[in-house]
């Protein structure tokens, strides 16, 4: 396991515990996307996977080594994170080198360092801004910078806090895309989000939480199947799902390509939908 959480728990100064006995692994290439509503200790989790926050209790192993007993430094050498306001992360007067800082943080080779700051940009579709400063961009464009300076780390862990806040619809496709090529290379994404779109269609595992515990961990299918009658509480479940329901569909239909494949000959028969005004 890459990832392996026992027992975490997590107070804040004045008393109130976000984390209450948390405890899950992840291996190598999972794609886990952690859920909840506001408060639910997402964020707070996420932290303590780069030292940011440091548990109370409990024990966090990062590819077989006690976090506990590793800076932060050492840590982003594994686990890569990517701020929900990327203001938070970027402070270099181009794009080229926000992208430079991390992999020449950590010594890489000229050679390794050039290799990975490319494809980070290209990966991140920032080729054609690479010397703008980062400020002068577009929240979404900023987003990207953020995530280009996390990819150019190759950690085999990528966490990423809430990625589809502020993108357009072509950056949520090539932050997808990028999510699912992680995957099929090995590294493991944890991806906070309230997007169950973008949940349903690229991540293989959800982890529920709810004041400050695990209420759910399992595939993203089975968990939307038996959430769809209280899904709407905390979150809205994907468009896809919605769609069905009101064409009256039995079962769970989450992504598009499931949608279709729904409609394909042969998957029964096709809904009636009234075209009266």
């Amino acid at each position: 396991m890459i990832v392996r959480i026992d027992s975490l728990t997590f107070r804040y100064p004045n008393g109130t515990t976000a984390l209450d006995e948390v405890s899950f692994s992840v291996a190598a290439g999972e794609r886990v996307a952690i859920v909840g509503s506001n408060g639910a200790g997402k964020s707070t989790l996420a932290r303590h996977l780069v030292g940011i926050e440091r548990p109370a209790s409990g024990t966090i192993e990062i590819a077989g080594r006690r976090a506990d007993g590793l800076s932060i430094a050492e840590l982003a050498r594994t686990v890569g994170f990517v701020f929900q306001n990327p203001d938070d992360q970027l402070h270099a007067a181009s794009v080229t080198k926000e992208v430079e800082f991390g992999p020449r943080n950590l010594r890489f080779p000229s050679a390794r360092r050039k290799e990975l700051v490319e494809s980070a940009l290209r990966r991140t579709g920032l080729a054609q801004t690479r010397d703008a400063h980062p400020h002068h961009l577009s929240l979404g464009e900023r987003k990207r910078v953020a995530l280009a300076a996390v990819l150019a780390m190759d950690t085999p862990v990528v966490v990423l806090d809430e990625p589809t806040t502020g993108q357009d619809h072509a950056s949520v496709v090539l932050l997808g895309k990028l999510v699912d090529d992680l995957g099929a290379d090995g590294r493991t994404v944890l991806a906070i989000t309230h997007d169950m779109d973008f949940c349903a269609e690229h991540f293989d595992r959800v982890i529920l939480l709810e004041d400050g515990g695990i209420s759910w961990d399992g595939p993203v299918d089975r968990w939307l199947a038996q959430a769809a009658d209280t899904a709407g509480q905390a979150f809205e479940l994907p468009q896809m799902t919605r769609l069905g329901r009101r064409l009256g569909w039995e079962g769970s239909v989450s992504t598009v390509t499931g949608f279709v494949e729904r409609l394909a000959p042969g998957a029964g028969p096709a809904p009636v939908v009234s075209t009266a005004p």
